[in-house]
Order: structure tokens, then sequence, then C-alpha cells
């Protein structure tokens, strides 16, 4: 698709989308769970099960290695006729059923076949961090105005039990973010599971207490039919009520534990979104306005496409209603090793993820340790290793 402007000098400015019809590898993470469970049935073995986490945590990473980065960007005049373009926004409404029958093949998969206790275990694990994806797709089309592109939100974040993501999400993340302040912005020093016990219960508070003050707004109580928290949550149980029903009660287990993991999946990637990063507090006690250096960005063609460009993540916080089709790269942005699977599986092993980012946290804050988001408690251990004021050229 050729897109046609006029810029402000009268030229003719033509842009051509290269990328329009490879969006649709965004589905690709949906079908892991059909092609695990024809694994399985072709090999009759329940090892078969383990290929979500790889595909996750080793194919993508090493396809983002191969396949390289992509730093090309739309030219700002013909912006407004990509975000007018349908066909991206039929993507992602057509991508909320796709996950949902993967998530019903799931379901069919554990509650019919005779699995060990390890296997069903391991399923859930793989297939809840395959679909923590829909909240991907819940993070765009929740950032959208109009009913519809809501709606949809809400169905796909059922899907893991994330009712209060959207809501949480745009009126207390994108308020707070990279700030102290910020339960979902992370701290350098702080591992993934210390952060994870800090932002699962903060954003779940903050969303619910979101939802309540819109509603007292229009003079109604939390508990009213237009909570669209206890919406979402409703789906959820709804989906679960149905899975007992069909496969009985030992559906529960694999519920629970798929759900956790798709709320750990936004764990992670809020963990490699920010991880460090100061806004400046100004003399008026309010911080700074959000700006692209404020996000970890990364350019990764294959890990971008299957997250519908959530890695652009600094120009998304700066602009936020942009569309993903139409973020930008920027030159000078503190940039990921690796797109986000990858991260992830660094993130996990604290000792090589801090050995990775501490440097470059401190090469964007110039060496200044007091312009840097920091954990409390490892503020005395991290100044007398890097120093108050660190070289530069030492820490990049």
């Amino acid at each position: 698709m050729t897109y046609t402007a006029q810029s402000a000098d009268g030229r003719t400015v033509t842009y051509t989308d290269r990328k329009r019809y490879l969006w649709f590898f965004s589905f690709l993470l949906a079908l892991v769970t059909p092609a695990t469970v024809a694994l399985y049935f072709w090999t009759g073995s329940a090892f078969a099960v383990f290929f979500p986490l790889v595909y996750m945590y080793a194919f993508i990473p090493l396809f983002d290695l191969a396949v390289g980065e992509d730093t090309n960007n739309p030219p700002e005049e013909v912006v407004e006729q990509m975000a007018a373009d349908p066909f991206y926004r039929i993507l992602l409404h057509a991508a909320v059923p796709v996950f949902y029958l993967s998530f019903a093949v799931a379901a069919w998969f554990v509650g019919t076949q005779e699995l060990p206790w390890w296997a069903i275990a391991v399923f859930a694990w793989g297939v809840g961090s395959v679909h923590g994806d829909v909240l991907t797709i819940g993070h765009e089309l929740g950032h959208k105005t109009n009913a519809t592109d809501r709606l949809s939100a809400k169905l796909v974040n059922a899907l893991i039990g994330y009712a209060h993501f959207c809501i949480e999400h745009n009126r207390g993340h994108h308020v707070w973010v990279s700030t102290p302040e910020d339960p979902a912005s992370s701290r350098m020093g702080e591992s993934i599971y210390k952060f994870a016990r800090r932002e699962l219960p903060g954003t779940f508070k903050r969303g619910i207490e979101h939802e309540r003050l819109r509603l007292s707004k229009k003079g109604k109580s939390f508990w009213s039919m237009e909570n669209e928290v206890l919406q979402g949550y409703a789906i959820t149980l709804a989906l679960a009520v149905a899975c007992v029903a069909l496969f009985g009660w030992h559906m529960l287990p694999f519920l629970v534990l798929h759900h956790l993991v798709g709320w750990y999946g936004l764990t992670q990637a809020n963990y490699v979104e920010h991880y460090g990063l100061l806004r400046r507090k100004l003399p008026n006690g309010r911080y700074e306005a959000v700006q692209p250096r404020h996000s970890w960005n990364t350019n990764h063609i294959v890990s971008n496409l299957l997250l519908f460009h959530l890695q652009r993540h600094s120009d998304h916080h700066a602009n936020a209603l942009r569309p993903y089709q139409a973020l930008r790269d920027f030159p000078d942005l503190p940039r990921l090793p690796s797109g986000y699977p990858g991260c992830y599986a660094l993130a996990a092993i604290p000792s090589l993820w801090f050995k990775v980012m501490d440097p470059k946290v401190i090469a964007w804050a110039g060496g200044d340790l007091d312009k840097i988001n920091m954990d409390p408690a490892a503020r005395e251990r991290l100044t007398n290793k890097y120093g108050r004021h660190a070289p530069v050229a030492q820490a990049a």
C-alpha cells in the first residue's frame, strides 16, 4: 500500500508500507497452542508441551538475532492516512477471536487428554506465556476512544483475567511512568521477581481505585453494572465456569496457573520497558513531560511484528494515541539488547540482567546515579560499586 501526501513546502511525499502484510505474523503466537497439540498427537509424547516455552524464549530471540532490526519510519505527512487505514485496525479485532480459539484448544486439550501433572503445569506455563500477548492487543485497542475498540479490548483482556489493565494503564502508568511512584516502572537494582511483588498488587489496586473514582464522578457505586473492571472479570468467570462445566473441576488449577503466567507476561514487559529510567522532577513538584528517552526501545523486526510494534515503546509513551503501524524510531534512544522475549529470558537471571543493563542505565544518566530510578534497597550497594558519579566511558 502506497500513501501520498503534500509536505508543508509543497513537495509530494510517497511512502510504501513494506510491513503491511507482514503484520499477519502477529497471529503466529495464537497458533502456537494448536501447533503444540498437533505436535503432541504426532509424536505421542507429553514432552511436546515444552514447545510454547521453547518458541517464546528461544526461537523468537534467535529469529530476532538472525533477521535483525528495522529503523524505517513513515514520513510524518502520511501518518494521518496510515492511522485512518482500516486494515491495521481490522487486524487487531481479528486477533481477538483467534486468541479465543487458541484458548479453547488449550482448554479442550487439558480437559480431554490423560496428561501427567507436570505436563499440565508446563503446558499452562507455556500457553500462559503465549496468551499473555493478548494484553498487547488490549493495550492497542484500549488506547482508542470508540466503543467498539474498547469492547474488544475488554474481551481480550478477560481471556487471562486482567480486566483492570486498560484503566490502570491509561490513567495510571501513562501518567506516572518512569517515576518512583509508578508500580509499573522498574528500578535499577530491582530484580524482576522483586518487581513482580510490587507491580502486580500495585497496578491492581491502582486500577480498581481509578474505576471507583470514574464511577463516583458519575454518582454511581463501585458495584454498578457500569463498572468496566467488574464486567471484564465477569467474562473471565464465565469462561472458567464453562471450562469446569465441560471438562470438570480439574480445569481450575490449569486456569489459575495459565492466568497468573499471563499476568506475569505483562510484568515482564513492564520490567524491561522502563528499567532504571527516571523523569526529572521540576521545581513546582511536578515531573517533566514524558519524552521518548524515558522508555527503552528496540527495532527487532520479528518480535515487533508479533507484538504490534509494542517495542517501539519510546514513541508510544511520548504519543500515546499514535497507532502501532505509525510508531517511529529515533536515533538517540535507550536501546534494549534484544526484542522483548530475549530480554525476558535475560531478566529471568537477575545477575545477567544487571550485568548487561545497569551500565546502559548509567550511560543513559550521564554517569549520575541521582538521575536514575533506583531501588532504595540497592542504592548503597550500587553507589559503592559505581560511585555516585560513574565515568560514562566506563559505564557504557
